[in-house]
């Protein structure tokens, strides 16, 4: 279920409390503390390809983007 589908959800059973209780129950979407879901980048929001030394969170296309203006150096 996407977020989006969740919060629609909600509106719809704000006038049924014990549906709506129940529903918080079995379908709030999980905080993830480890694994590819916790981590995205901090400039698009994509999950994949995650680089977090320097403690930068960018994707490696971001990174590829913006290199240069941090100071990273291509070799050859």
């Amino acid at each position: 279920m996407t977020a989006s589908n969740f919060k629609k959800m909600l509106r719809q059973l704000t006038n049924k409390p014990v549906k709506y209780k129940k529903f918080l129950k079995h379908n709030t979407p999980n905080s993830r503390k480890f694994g590819i879901g916790s981590r995205k980048c901090r400039r698009c929001g994509r999950y994949g390809a995650h680089i977090q030394k320097y403690d930068m969170h960018l994707c490696r296309q971001c990174f590829r983007d913006i290199a240069k203006e941090i100071g990273f150096k291509k070799y050859s």
